[in-house]
Parts: C-alpha cells; sequence; structure tokens
C-alpha cells in the first residue's frame, strides 16, 4: 500500500522515531515493579501491516525486551472475545500488553484484567484532550490512548459539484441529496456499518447523540435512552432503509464492506473512519481524486460522531510491566505517533500533528478529523459494555429491518439495558 515505505527506508524510520521517543518526555525508567524482560503484545488484525515493523525497531534497540506481537482477528467482538477468555485464564495468560478498543477500558479495569497506570510516566497532556477519559476508569488511568478516530462523512465532490450543491450539514440535506442526487447518477445514497456487531453499536450511538440524547450515564449506572431523541436518531436510520436512500445490502456491511462499495463507486455518501479515506483515494481505486469529508451530519446541524481508537493496557499478569510500561512510552512517543499515521493511516493521539502543514498536505483530512474528534462523545461506559454493545446492535438492526418501530426499539433498548447487572 501507498503509505507503508520502503524497506530501504528502515534504518532513517528508526533514527526519527527513537529520537522521538527519547524526547517524548515520558519517564522511562521508572517502574511499576517487576523485571524487565521479553513481552506480548496482543492487537486486532493489522490491516495496514504498519505494526510489525515498529516493533522491530523497539527490538533492535530493546534486544532484552523484545516484544511478540500475536494479531487476532479483524472484528472487535472476536478480538474482545479471544482477549477476555486469555485474560480469564490469570497467571496462565500469554498476553503483558493488550491494544484494546477505546471503549473496553471500563470493562477490563472494573474486571481487574488490566493494571492502573501511573499519569506522570506518559505524555497525556501532549494528546488531544478527549482521548485521555477513554483510557480512565472511576478517575484512575488504566491504559495510555494509542491511536484515536472519529467518524466522517465521506462524499463523492465530483457528483455533488455536478449538482451545484455543497456537502450536506443536516440530515434533512443528507436525506434529499441522497433521495434525489444520488439516483440521477446510478448511485445508492448512504451506508455505514450496520451488520449487527460493534459497528452498529457505533453508528446507532451517533445518532443518538446527533439528536441530543444519550444512551447510558453515570458509568452505566443509569439508563438514559429512553428518549424522544434516541427515537429520532434511530428513526432517522430505519426511515433511510425503509425509503430506499439507505440501501438493504447495507445491512449487511462492516467497515470494510462499506468502504468497498464507497470505493467502487456505487455510494454518494458514506460514514466510515478515516483510514476508508486513505485507502479509496489511493492508485487504482475508481474514485481517486474524488472524494471529499466533512464531520457527520446531525438533526440540526454539523452532528456528534463516536470517539474511536485504542488503547494500550497492562495486564494484571504481565510478565514484565516495568518493560510494558517502557513499551507504551515508545509507542506513543513523538516519532512513533507520526509512523503510525504515515504507514499505518491511523489517527495519532498527540494534538500538534493535526496542525502539521507537512502531514496536512499529505492527509487533507487531518483538520476536519481534529475537530470532529474534539467534538466526539464516548461510546456508552459501563462494565458491562460487551452485554450493553450486543444490546444495542440487536435492537437497532431489528428497527433498521422494519421488525419494529422506532419507538418501540427505544423501549425494549430501555428494558433491556436495565436489566444488564451493572457491577
Amino acid at each position: 500500500m501507498r503509505w507503508i515505505h520502503a524497506a530501504g527506508r528502515g534504518l532513517l524510520v528508526l533514527v526519527v522515531v527513537l529520537t522521538g521517543y527519547v524526547a517524548s518526555g515520558a519517564r522511562a525508567d521508572e517502574g511499576l515493579g517487576g523485571s524487565r524482560g521479553p513481552l506480548t503484545l496482543a492487537t486486532a488484525g493489522d490491516l495496514t501491516g504498519y505494526l510489525g515493523p515498529l516493533l522491530e525497531g523497539w527490538n533492535r534497540t530493546h534486544p532484552g525486551e523484545k516484544v511478540t506481537l500475536v494479531e487476532l482477528p479483524d472484528s472487535a467482538d472476536e478480538t474482545h472475545a479471544q482477549m477476555a477468555t486469555d485474560l480469564r485464564d490469570g497467571d496462565r495468560s500469554r498476553f503483558d500488553i493488550l491494544n484494546i478498543d477505546v471503549n473496553w477500558t471500563s470493562e477490563f479495569a472494573a474486571a481487574d484484567w488490566i493494571r492502573p497506570l501511573p499519569r506522570d510516566r506518559f505524555p497525556l497532556k501532549s494528546f488531544l484532550p478527549p482521548v485521555v477519559d477513554t483510557a480512565t476508569y472511576e478517575g484512575q488511568l488504566y491504559a495510555v490512548p494509542y491511536v484515536t478516530n472519529a467518524g466522517l462523512l465521506l462524499y463523492r465532490k465530483d457528483v455533488l459539484a455536478k449538482a451545484g450543491v455543497p456537502p450536506p450539514r443536516t440530515w434533512a440535506e443528507l436525506e434529499r441529496d441522497a433521495r434525489t442526487i444520488a439516483p440521477k447518477y446510478g448511485l445508492d445514497g448512504y451506508a455505514g456499518q450496520f451488520l449487527p456487531y460493534e459497528g452498529l453499536t457505533v453508528n446507532a450511538a451517533e445518532a443518538v447523540y446527533s439528536a441530543g440524547g444519550s444512551i447510558l450515564g453515570d458509568e452505566g449506572e443509569r439508563v438514559t435512552v429512553k428518549s424522544a431523541a434516541a427515537r429520532e436518531g434511530i428513526g432517522f436510520l430505519a426511515r433511510g432503509v425503509r425509503e430506499g436512500w439507505i440501501p438493504k445490502q447495507a445491512l449487511t456491511y462492516k467497515e470494510e464492506e462499506s468502504k468497498q462499495a464507497f470505493q467502487d463507486g456505487r455510494l454518494l455518501f458514506l460514514r466510515n473512519w478515516p483510514y476508508a479515506y486513505v485507502v479509496a483515494s489511493a492508485k487504482g481505486s475508481k474514485v481517486a481524486g474524488k472524494i471529499g469529508a466533512v464531520p457527520l451530519p446531525g438533526r440540526d446541524g454539523p452532528g456528534t460522531s463516536v470517539l474511536g481508537g485504542s488503547n494500550l493496557a497492562v495486564s494484571s499478569h504481565a510478565r514484565h510491566p516495568d518493560s510494558a510500561a517502557r513499551l507504551i512510552a515508545y509507542l506513543t512517543s513523538e516519532g512513533v505517533q507520526r509512523q503510525v499515521l504515515t504507514r499505518g493511516a491511523l489517527p495519532p493521539v498527540r494534538a500538534a500533528m493535526y496542525e502539521d502543514p507537512e502531514l496536512i498536505r499529505q492527509f487533507p483530512y487531518l483538520p476536519t478529523l481534529r475537530a470532529s474528534i474534539r467534538s466526539a462523545e464516548p461510546r456508552p461506559k459501563s462494565p458491562r459494555y460487551d452485554q450493553v454493545s450486543l444490546v444495542v446492535q440487536a435492537v437497532v438492526h431489528d428497527a433498521m429491518a422494519g421488525h419494529e418501530t422506532p419507538e418501540a426499539a427505544v423501549r425494549r433498548l430501555a428494558r433491556e439495558l436495565a436489566a444488564i447487572p451493572q457491577r
């Protein structure tokens, strides 16, 4: 892929990365207890192949603390299941460091699967403010933000230019253009990630948030979804399928399927993460040079994205927790974070990179993404997040498939969420 540098640049990359690591301000010599030694890092599948070379840089300079990368499935749900199974094994756990979805922090911390971390060991003040909250539970830092993310609306700027309309800022504008402009150019209107899995939880939460509602409050201890705003948000998604400007095929889409539909020139609008912009803009794509990106539309103006990304956590049963903390400091250093973006097409957590002119020339969506991240909201925090997400997926998919009305869906959501024990 275009953003993966040639192997011959490896030495230069290593120098840049290590320079950033040393200058990062992370107090890498202060220990969490325990000796230093080899590590195992577990992560979801690396779709862009960037992480292995970064870890090779660490291994060359830390021969006594070499890290082994274990790639789990691409699906967040499957990765969660495999991590949870391993962590329940206690001292027999294989994993020392976990690259976890930002919304698993509360669950893993409440289960005592990951250990608290000292705030002063990591450069938290250099991160975008909203991302740090995703790494805390009950006021304590349990992980370190590694990459962040926010949903964007990708659109065919060539088609909208021909139609003489700007990209949509509201749901009403999105519906109008998806219903009237898309068919004139042989396109489907709008899609997101609507298969019943974690991606649908994200899309549903964004719809509810963008209407002014919420799902849970107080670390999951209070159900707040029974509201007119939630009905309106879920109704927006269900109406799209019913009226046809969201194709029924989108009910089977995850990130990759929806990205491929847009990249193949079949969609006018797509809600996805920034990586989809990079891939769909690459040489060989049918829509390369024809893509724009704006914040997600909402009920009355720009909407609210869910805050995505991942955090790095140290297992409670890590063999060498001090080495684990040192590796996390390395992976969140300035030099490595730059490589996370340029080689992995993943949004970094360091705020200064979103104002870097060189990076903006390479990734023109960065200013839009920065604004979306700063206004983004986390998914519902809960120590039983896996159960919360399963309920949201099932109920919203039924509403979008026309099996129940948005009003009935919200009542069912409130009832089933209230039945989940939070402690």
